[in-house]
């Protein structure tokens, strides 16, 4: 179920009979057609264990069954819109980035701590990113939000991309993250908080950044 971008703020999806996609409660801003908006009680696709696992790590955010047939525009509180295609690999993105997705992908919950360790674990209390975050794995369309624009960074072998964390939106492919401490960066170009630390990515995919320091 591919989104239509109708802006940097707007995309547009297609809803058809026997097909659903969960957005996130609130982000329907128009529809036409024949459309139900449902409070998905079952975590999406993934089930009950899947809500479940989510609500421990404090990883979910309310989501509407979408279906019928018709067209829906989503938005939320004027944030830009990173449509994010994916062909059977797994998109790691914050909950709470989420606008709207395809139905027919698995929903889960990873703990970032398994990618890097205490890092990870550090990661996530320096950053107030959570230490679990969303998985979306399979064939299908994602819409996820950010402030003020994004860039698709590639990752490739040998090659790896340092991040501040605090613009981190997503990635996906065969990717490892750790935190590092970043020298004083961020002091000598005079935005330092006494938080110098960097997010390196390395492996095999592509991250998304958005340009701005403030989280959603």
């Amino acid at each position: 179920m591919p989104f239509r971008e109708i802006n940097s703020k707007m995309v547009e999806a297609t809803v058809l009979p026997g097909q659903k996609m969960y957005s996130q409660r609130g982000a329907m801003l128009a529809c036409r057609g024949e459309v139900s908006f449902t409070p998905n009680i079952q975590g999406g696709q993934g089930g009950v264990m899947s809500m479940i696992g989510r609500r421990v790590a404090n990883e979910a955010t309310p989501l509407m069954t979408v279906e019928g047939s018709g067209t829906v525009m989503f938005g939320h509180g004027g944030h830009h819109i990173q449509v994010i295609n994916l062909s059977g690999d797994t998109l790691y993105v914050e909950a709470e980035r989420l606008l709207a997705f395809d139905g027919t992908l698995q929903q889960g919950t990873m703990f970032m701590g398994s990618q890097g360790g205490v890092m990870g674990m550090v990661r996530g209390q320096v950053t107030g990113q959570g230490l679990f975050t969303t998985t979306l794995q399979g064939h299908g369309a994602v819409a996820v939000m950010a402030h003020g624009g994004v860039i698709e960074l590639p990752i490739t072998p040998g090659r790896e991309v340092h991040v501040d964390p605090q613009a981190y939106v997503a990635h996906h492919g065969d990717v490892r993250n750790k935190l590092s401490t970043a020298l004083g960066w961020r002091d000598m170009v005079g935005r330092g908080s006494g938080e110098a630390f960097q997010l390196e990515l390395s492996g095999s995919g592509t991250v998304y950044v958005q340009a701005s320091e403030e989280k959603l």
